[in-house]
């Protein structure tokens, strides 16, 4: 058998085990931020962790977005336009200002506040703890620009 036949039939077995794994977990689909393509974002995106809270991280098919869990219970966006003033409450975490929507409780929306490009994530609080999401990503949000803006009483 010519070499080549030879390694064509040896690497088969390997590449539909290849082929089997990664068909375990779908891709995650989401919409791109309108700045999705500022450079900033490329830079959030490449510090993304393996993990979250326990939950791992699945491919999206969105520019500077990620996702963790399956079915996914976190998603972040980097690029999605900024707040302005709110009523809803502002917490810092790690030093990055949060604003949290809780309207779909126990999912919950939270967009930084002092960070340009804005990030936007969702989480779901039955599936993970909003506290150590926010911990964790907030360490790779920290390297966005500060935009001067900071959490007041009201948000």
């Amino acid at each position: 058998m010519p070499r080549r036949s030879l390694a064509l039939v040896l690497s088969a077995p390997i590449l539909l085990v290849a082929g089997l794994l990664t068909g375990c977990t779908s891709t995650v689909s989401l919409p791109a931020a309108a700045n999705a393509n500022d450079p900033a974002c490329a830079d959030l995106t490449v510090r993304l962790p393996d993990t979250v809270d326990g939950q791992s991280r699945r491919w999206t098919d969105a520019q500077a977005t990620g996702a963790w869990g399956d079915p996914a219970s976190v998603l972040i966006t980097c690029g999605v336009a900024e707040l302005g003033p709110t009523t809803l409450p502002c917490t810092p975490v790690n030093g990055v200002d949060w604003v949290i929507d809780d309207a779909d409780a126990p999912r919950y929306r939270v967009t930084t506040f002092d960070r340009t490009p804005a990030v936007e994530i969702y989480l779901d609080n039955d599936v993970v703890s909003s506290a150590q999401v926010l911990d964790r990503l907030s360490q790779v949000v920290s390297v966005l620009p500060q935009n001067g803006r900071a959490c007041t009483e009201s948000g």
